[in-house]
């Protein structure tokens, strides 16, 4: 169970919902997982309560698309040698006062609140290919957090990799999502 949570948790963290495939593709996918949006209110049971309200304006400055790039591979280096992150998700959040809070409380291992559905809109991922490669396109300009999470075999637990980015318009980064 522990296994299929954690990569929710990622998505949920960092509100992903604009689903981008390995190949970069530009089209939207406005489906969402049923598990991620749900009346029940019984959904936050066991998860952090958020501190920080969502802040509208702060994200209402924010672009939700551009024409910037971001691949890499997702790996975790572990003692019994290095795990490839093939078939996992991949998140790209914008930086914001919201997702800084949930990011926190990634790395710290807690599950935070469902995110607002109005971050979802800028908040893209994809997942990664059979060697843990990832491309997406049509990112906006800005600072983003870039997270992914794979399980380690020395432990059976899943851990979560968060970094920052920061891109220009127009730019292709290279990242190595890597812990």
């Amino acid at each position: 169970m522990r296994h299929f949570l954690l990569p929710l948790l990622l998505g949920i963290v960092l509100a992903g919902c604009q689903a981008l495939p390995p190949s970069g593709g530009t089209q939207r996918d406005d489906s969402v997982d049923i598990t991620d949006i749900s009346d029940e209110p019984d959904r936050d049971i066991g998860r952090v309560a958020r501190q920080v309200d969502f802040p509208e304006d702060e994200y209402a400055a924010l672009e939700k698309t551009g024409n910037a790039a971001l691949s890499g591979r997702l790996t975790l280096d572990t003692a019994s040698g290095t795990v490839i992150g093939a078939g996992e998700t991949v998140s790209v959040a914008p930086v914001t006062t919201y997702s800084a809070e949930a990011a926190e409380q990634a790395l710290a291992g807690r599950a935070v609140e469902r995110a607002d559905p109005r971050a979802r809109a800028y908040t893209h991922t994809t997942r990664t290919d059979g060697n843990g490669y990832f491309m997406l396109r049509g990112l906006p300009a800005g600072n983003f957090y870039v997270s992914g999470s794979l399980v380690d075999p020395t432990s059976d637990q899943r851990r979560i990799v968060i970094h920052e980015v920061g891109l220009r318009n127009g730019q292709h980064r290279e990242i190595q999502l890597k812990r």
